[in-house]
């Protein structure tokens, strides 16, 4: 074992929260997990990581991007469902103009976080963007052991 490893549910991870695979390059027990929002226009976007009976989701990023709309505009970019119970909060800058590209928000933690509890799914949304606005979507990755 490496300084700074760390064991979650009998897995082991380095300290850049990165798992361990075994030497046939797969690891027993992990599920991928993706959510996507897909396309929204001056809605809610929402990408959800499923809870699985018997087992906890982790997060390990998101990313969100979008348009702009009629009037600038901030708004802010929860992630819930979180250990502990924390809503996790990012702000996110709208552009005037519904044809010009938001600044993207990219989310890549340093250490997977894990669910508040077994078969609790985690859920990142992004606020509506305003009207006028044409496109915006979030994807959310992680895995479940």
């Amino acid at each position: 074992m490496a300084t700074g490893d760390m064991y979650i549910n009998g897995q082991r991870f380095a300290p850049t929260g990165e798992l361990y695979v075994t030497d046939s390059g797969a690891q027993t027990g992990i599920t991928a997990v993706v959510g996507a929002s897909g396309n929204v226009a001056a809605a809610s976007a929402v990408a959800t990581l499923a809870g699985a009976a018997g087992k906890t989701t982790y997060i390990t990023g998101f990313e969100v991007t979008g348009s702009g709309a009629t009037a600038a505009a901030v708004v802010l970019v929860t992630v819930t469902g979180l250990i502990g119970g924390a809503t996790a909060t990012y702000v996110l800058a709208v552009v005037a103009g519904a044809t010009l590209g938001n600044t993207p928000l990219i989310v890549q933690f340093p250490k997977p976080i894990p669910a508040s509890a077994a078969n609790t799914a985690i859920v990142v949304t992004v606020p509506t963007l305003g009207a006028g606005n044409t496109n915006s979507a979030v994807v959310a990755h992680g895995y479940q052991l």
